[in-house]
C-alpha cells in the first residue's frame, strides 16, 4: 500500500527543530538532498509499489533512499543508520522528515525491505541523476577557473 502523503516535499524553512534555530543550507545533507530529484523518483518508486492495498503504508522513497545514501556514506550498520538518524535533525531532514523528533522513524529491519524495494532500474536512475549534476558543477567550476586565469593573464 502507498499514500499519497508520502510525495510531500518539505522546504528547509519550514523544518521544525523544537530547541529554536533554522538548519545550515550549506550543510552536506541539506545540499545533497537538493541535488537528488526526489519527487521524479517518487514517482517511479510509487508505481513499483501500487496495486497492493493490503498491509501497513510504505515509507516513502526519500525515507528508503535516504536511510541507503546514509549509510554507504557513513559506512555504517543498519542500527547505526536508525540511531543516526533519531539523533541528527539534518539527517531527518534529509529522508523527508517535516521536523525533528527524538523517536526513530522506523525499525533497523526495515532497511532490508528497503533494500529489496529500491530496484536496480530505480538506483540506476539517480545515480544518472547524480553523476549529470556532478558532472555540470564541475564544468562550472573549470569554466570559472579558466575565467579568472584569463583575468589574470590580462
Amino acid at each position: 500500500m502507498y499514500r499519497e502523503e508520502n510525495r510531500k516535499q518539505n522546504k528547509l524553512e519550514d523544518f521544525y527543530l523544537p530547541f529554536g534555530g533554522h538548519l545550515d543550507e550549506e550543510n552536506r545533507w541539506v545540499v545533497l538532498s537538493k541535488k537528488i530529484p526526489w519527487a521524479e523518483l517518487e514517482s517511479d518508486y510509487a508505481e513499483t509499489l501500487s496495486g497492493s492495498d493490503r498491509g501497513a503504508p510504505a515509507k516513502s522513497l526519500r525515507m528508503a533512499l535516504g536511510a541507503l545514501i546514509i549509510k554507504e556514506k557513513l559506512q555504517i550498520s543498519d542500527r547505526e543508520v536508525v540511531e543516526q538518524i533519531r539523533e541528527t535533525p539534518y539527517l531527518q531532514y534529509f529522508i523527508g522528515q517535516e521536523g525533528y523528533k527524538d523517536k526513530a522513524p522506523f525499525d533497523p529491519s526495515m532497511m532490508v525491505y528497503f533494500r529489496k524495494r529500491l530496484d536496480g532500474e530505480l538506483l540506476q536512475k539517480a545515480n544518472e541523476v547524480l553523476f549529470r549534476e556532478y558532472r555540470e558543477e564541475q564544468s562550472k567550476k573549470k569554466r570559472k577557473l579558466r575565467k579568472t586565469l584569463k583575468k589574470l593573464k590580462g
